[in-house]
């Protein structure tokens, strides 16, 4: 299959080319440039199109796609929680995100289905449930109900928010029965959070000898950790601890950007929730009073943003977008954008987060070898980059080498 006539951006920071034709065999990127031979099988992508790596997402949670307190209240069907997960998983891929990091709330059930086909979406990366601490971010049950009762809330096949990890012992129990439900690698909620029931964003959790105890074991694994972190401490002490990512770090000044540049930290900032949450928490069946803590994390991260990029650090891209609406994904890039550049945008959501995820070799980039898995936008998202955020504006989507979605077919 030629796709013919487009302009190519292929996420490495190059500028782009135009006019540049793709040849994809067998599910794979064979060649990049040349003339299809006559009688080749040609996707026209001339008239404007901008050909792009598919899209990666390194912080998604596609296990909180309904209500959040109606559904850990018990007041929906697993019928209800699963047809909002297919729904979000199959807009996310049309959305042209063709890869996502699911960093907490889905067990492998849900990767299966999506991996075998049965449902349309995008390829999978997940921790399984979350390692938090009794009364921890991550821990959604209400005051009165005994923590004893939290397991109850999990959906086997289907959702697993958290698992309590007390002590060393406990966190080494709880990261191996993550492994054997199926996680890719570990995911700590190392300081309190923006949606948090019982602590603050100040509160840091985990002690130093828990949070190395997780490393220790996703080290035997051939993975790694990263962590929901947003103050300075709990980033520092996460580090030090040896994990490999920090999520969100709203907090995060000068020296301890450097801190992390030094150990090959990544980040991967999450502004698209905050604005969503900014906009209505309701929707996402949160309380008003969210907002309060929300600007406080918008602001934070975008300085936290520059921090990074002054020392060094890599900076992926994340929605972290929760509830039933999740199409807001391209979002994330337009608010990046805005920030840095578009550019700095699409290869933070490519060939970065790629390489953050561990799978650069395989995908984030439009080259030889690479799988075939691209998105074509009508339009030029590095002149006008709200196209990212129009998924009206998402033509194609090619996932694996196959046409999932051709809006100039219909």
């Amino acid at each position: 299959m030629w796709l013919v006539g487009a302009t190519v951006v292929d996420g490495t920071g190059r500028d782009p080319v135009t006019d540049q034709a793709v040849l994809v065999e067998n599910g794979r990127i064979t060649q990049v440039g040349g003339t299809p031979p006559p009688g080749a099988d040609v996707v026209d992508c001339s008239g404007g199109m901008t050909l792009v790596p598919g899209l990666i997402d390194a912080h998604v949670h596609l296990g909180l796609s309904s209500d959040i307190d109606a559904s850990f209240g018990k007041r929906l069907s697993v019928a209800e929680l699963a047809a909002d997960m297919f729904a979000n998983c199959r807009q996310t891929l049309e959305a042209g995100f063709t890869t996502v990091r699911d960093v907490g709330g889905i067990d492998a059930g849900l990767v299966n289905v999506v991996a075998r086909g049965k449902i349309p979406g995008p390829r999978i990366l997940s921790c399984g449930p979350v390692l938090c601490q009794t009364g921890g971010h991550g821990y959604l049950a209400p005051e009165w109900e005994p923590t004893h009762d939290w397991s109850r809330h999990d959906i086997p096949g289907l959702r697993s928010l958290s698992l309590l990890s007390d002590g060393p012992d406990e966190m080494r129990r709880n990261a191996r029965e993550a492994f054997r439900r199926g996680a890719r690698f570990l995911k700590l909620c190392v300081t309190g959070g923006v949606v948090s029931h019982h602590d603050s964003l100040t509160d840091t959790q985990f002690s130093a000898e828990e949070i190395a105890v997780a490393v220790q074991e996703a080290n035997a694994r051939g993975t790694y950790v990263t962590v929901h972190a947003h103050n300075n401490q709990g980033v520092r002490q996460a580090v030090l601890a040896g994990v490999r990512g920090v999520e969100h770090g709203s907090q995060i000044d000068d020296d301890t950007a450097a801190l992390m540049a030094e150990h090959d930290v990544a980040l991967v900032p999450t502004l698209a929730v905050v604005r969503a949450l900014l906009d209505d928490a309701t929707k996402s069946g949160l309380t008003a009073d969210v907002a309060a803590r929300v600007g406080v994390a918008e602001l934070g991260q975008i300085e936290a943003i520059h921090a990074a990029r002054r020392a060094g650090v890599r900076i992926g891209l994340g929605s972290d977008l929760i509830g039933p609406d999740q199409s807001g994904r391209g979002t994330e890039l337009s608010i990046r954008a805005r920030i840095e550049s578009p550019m700095a945008a699409l290869v933070s959501a490519t060939s970065v987060n790629a390489d953050i995820l561990g799978i650069g070799a395989d995908t984030g980039t439009i080259e030889a070898g690479k799988r075939a898995d691209l998105v074509g936008f009508l339009g030029n998202p590095l002149e006008d980059p709200e196209i990212f955020a129009d998924r009206d504006k998402v033509g194609l989507v090619i996932q694996d080498g196959r046409i999932v979605k051709n809006l100039r077919s219909l």
